[in-house]
C-alpha cells in the first residue's frame, strides 16, 4: 500500500483593537469583535462551508476511501460557534462519516510548548482535548503543535499526555538525506510515531497553486497524482499537510482548486495499490523507518522552518517573557474571565505581527498584520498586557485580603 496523508489548520486568531497607553486602567475590552466576526463570517462563506461540502460529497462518492484529518484551534472553534454555527455543524457531519480525524493542539494556538517554567501547555493542551471530544464525539490520539513547532524536549512532554502520532515539519536541516515519505519515531521512545510533512507538494498547493509566475502553472489534478506516485515510488506515505485556508483564500474559487480538489482522488483510487489514510491509520499501518533527531524547536512557518518568525527579535522576546511571568499568578486567581482573557492573549499570531524577518514573496499571501509595523503591534499588545497584568494583580489582592478576613 502507497497513502496519502491529508491534514488541514483551521485556524483565526482574535484580533486586538487598537488599545492606546490610556486606555491602561481604564478600559478592558480588548478584542476587535467587529473585525473578527467579518473575518470569520468571510472565511466561512469562502472557504470553510463550500470545501467541507465538497469533502462530505467526496467521502460519499468513495464509499469511505477518501480521508482528511483536521486540528481546529479554540479561538477559531469559539468565533465559529458565535458567528458561523453552520461551519460547526458542518464538521460534525464530517466526523460522523468516520472518515475525519480530529486532531489535539494548544487550545489557544499559543506558544506555550516553548516556556518550560509553567504547565501552560499542558493546561492548553488538555482543554482542547476535552473540547474536540465534546464536539466531536471521540477522544484525539493525533497531535499537531501550534504551527507545527516541535522539537526532542516538546516531543516528550507530548507524549507524557498520552499522545503517540506527532505531525511535524520535513525541515530540510533535520532531514538530511532522509526521505518525508515514512513513518518515524522519538529518539528516546519508539511508541511515539512521527509524521513529517512532505514540503514541497504541500507547498505547491498552498502557495504555488494560483502564481501565474511559476513554471509548473496550471497545476492540474492528473499532474499532481502523478507527482505524488511518482513521490511514492520507493517510499510509504505523503503527508500533506496545508492550511484549510488554501480553499478559497490564498487561492480564490476561480483559480480552480475546488475542481483540483474534486478530481485528484479519481486519478489515485484508480489503483487499488493507493489510500487515503489519517495520521493515526497512517502510523499503526506503516512500520518507523528509524529515529529523527530534533534537538531545537523546528516548524512550518518561513525559509527556515524554526521559531524566530515569534521569538526572532527583542520585542517578541520581551514580549513572550512578559506574558509567560503571569503564568502562576493568573493560576492563583480563581477567576474563569481571567483565565479565559490569558489564554486568549496567547495566541501565536499576537507575536507574529512584530516579526521584522524578511517575508519571501510567495507566503506574503499567508501572513497579513493588522498593524502597520512590527512596532505598533509590539506597543499595542503590551499596551493591552500591561492592564490584564494591573487587572490580574487586583483579583490576587482581593483573593488575599478575602483569605485574611476569613481566618
Amino acid at each position: 500500500m502507497k497513502a496519502i496523508c491529508f491534514y488541514f489548520e483551521v485556524h483565526h486568531p482574535e484580533q486586538l483593537r487598537r488599545y492606546h497607553f490610556f486606555d491602561i486602567g481604564k478600559q478592558h475590552d480588548y478584542f476587535d469583535y467587529y473585525l473578527n466576526r467579518t473575518e470569520i463570517e468571510q472565511l466561512a462563506k469562502d472557504c470553510y462551508l463550500p470545501a467541507n461540502k465538497l469533502l462530505t460529497e467526496l467521502i460519499e462518492q468513495y464509499k469511505g476511501r477518501f480521508k482528511v484529518a483536521f486540528s481546529i484551534s479554540g479561538s477559531a472553534i469559539e468565533l465559529l460557534e458565535l458567528h458561523a454555527p453552520e461551519v460547526i455543524h458542518s464538521f460534525q457531519a464530517l466526523a460522523k462519516t468516520g472518515c475525519v480525524e480530529f486532531l489535539c493542539e494548544p487550545y489557544a494556538h499559543s506558544l506555550s510548548s516553548l516556556s518550560n517554567d509553567t504547565t501552560e501547555f499542558e493546561k492548553d493542551v488538555k482543554r482542547h482535548s476535552l473540547c474536540i471530544e465534546q464536539l466531536f464525539g471521540k477522544t484525539p490520539t493525533a497531535f499537531r503543535n501550534t504551527s507545527l513547532i516541535y522539537s526532542d524536549s516538546i516531543g516528550e512532554r507530548i507524549a507524557r499526555l498520552g499522545f503517540h502520532t506527532i505531525l511535524t515539519e520535513g525541515a530540510k536541516h533535520i532531514l538530511g538525506w532522509r526521505n518525508p515519505n515514512f513513518v518515524y519515531h522519538h529518539p528516546n521512545n519508539n511508541k511515539v510515531k512521527i509524521l513529517l510533512k512532505n514540503s514541497k507538494l504541500s507547498d505547491d498547493i498552498s502557495l504555488r497553486f494560483s502564481s501565474r509566475e511559476w513554471n509548473e502553472y496550471p497545476l492540474t489534478a492528473e499532474k499532481y497524482a502523478y507527482w505524488l506516485k511518482e513521490s511514492l515510488r520507493d517510499s510509504d506515505v505523503v503527508n500533506l499537510f496545508l492550511r484549510y485556508q488554501a480553499f478559497g483564500k490564498y487561492n480564490l474559487p476561480e483559480s480552480g482548486i475546488f475542481d483540483f480538489l474534486r478530481y485528484l482522488p479519481h486519478y489515485l483510487l484508480d489503483e487499488e495499490e493507493y489510500a487515503f489514510l489519517t495520521p493515526s491509520e497512517a502510523t499503526k499501518t506503516f512500520p518507523s523507518m528509524e529515529a529523527i533527531y530534533v534537538p531545537n524547536p523546528i516548524s512550518w512557518t518561513d525559509e527556515e522552518r524554526d521559531i524566530t518568525p515569534w521569538l526572532g527579535n527583542e520585542l517578541q522576546e520581551n514580549a513572550f517573557e512578559e506574558l509567560f511571568a503571569l503564568s502562576k499568578k493568573v493560576e492563583s486567581v480563581p477567576d474563569d474571565t481571567l483565565h479565559r482573557t490569558y489564554s486568549r492573549l496567547q495566541c501565536s499570531n499576537h507575536f507574529n505581527y512584530m516579526s521584522t524577518k524578511f517575508i519571501p514573496v510567495e507566503q506574503r499571501l499567508k501572513k497579513v498584520s493588522p498593524y502597520p509595523s512590527p512596532y505598533d503591534a509590539y506597543i499595542n499588545y503590551m499596551n493591552v498586557l500591561s492592564d490584564f497584568t494591573l487587572e490580574v494583580d487586583k483579583a490576587l489582592a482581593k483573593e488575599i485580603r478575602s483569605g485574611v478576613s476569613l481566618q
